[in-house]
């Protein structure tokens, strides 16, 4: 197998797994926990406007994962959302310690590390961002 295609098949790994953990945090945010919670949640970690900074975390990570998945506006979205993702560990995880278990760093490092990489390389040849491209 050529280098380039085992590269865009790894970009479309990973892209398709951020993607899918975004969008299922996104709509978790509007169908599960709810906005009303979320905002609340937002507020008690001293989160700026938690009302406004719930929904715009909710169609970030719904839209933007959805985006990721399809490789559209790639390098973007990967970087909003790991700009999104460094605000959640400065509010909510820093205090947490490292691990997940008690709401560490862990996870949302490990997002924002995996973020960089597309943001780093792109999107890859099968997305949208690639057959639109005019290379």
């Amino acid at each position: 197998m050529d280098k380039p295609a085992v590269r865009d098949a790894a970009l479309l790994l990973l892209r398709i797994v951020l993607g899918t953990v975004f969008v299922a945090h996104g709509w978790d945010k509007l169908m599960f926990t709810g906005l009303t919670e979320t905002t609340g949640q937002f507020s008690a970690w001293g989160v700026p406007q938690p009302k406004l900074s719930a929904w715009l975390v909710m169609g970030t990570e719904l839209l933007g994962g959805a985006l990721l998945v399809v490789g559209l506006l790639t390098t973007l979205i990967a970087g909003l959302l790991a700009l999104l993702m460094v605000a959640a560990i400065w509010f909510v995880h820093v205090d947490g310690g490292f691990f997940t278990a008690t709401g560490g760093i862990e996870y949302p490092v490990v997002l924002v590390a995996a973020l960089l990489m597309v943001v780093v390389f792109g999107s890859g040849r099968v997305s949208l961002d690639g057959v639109l491209s005019s290379d």
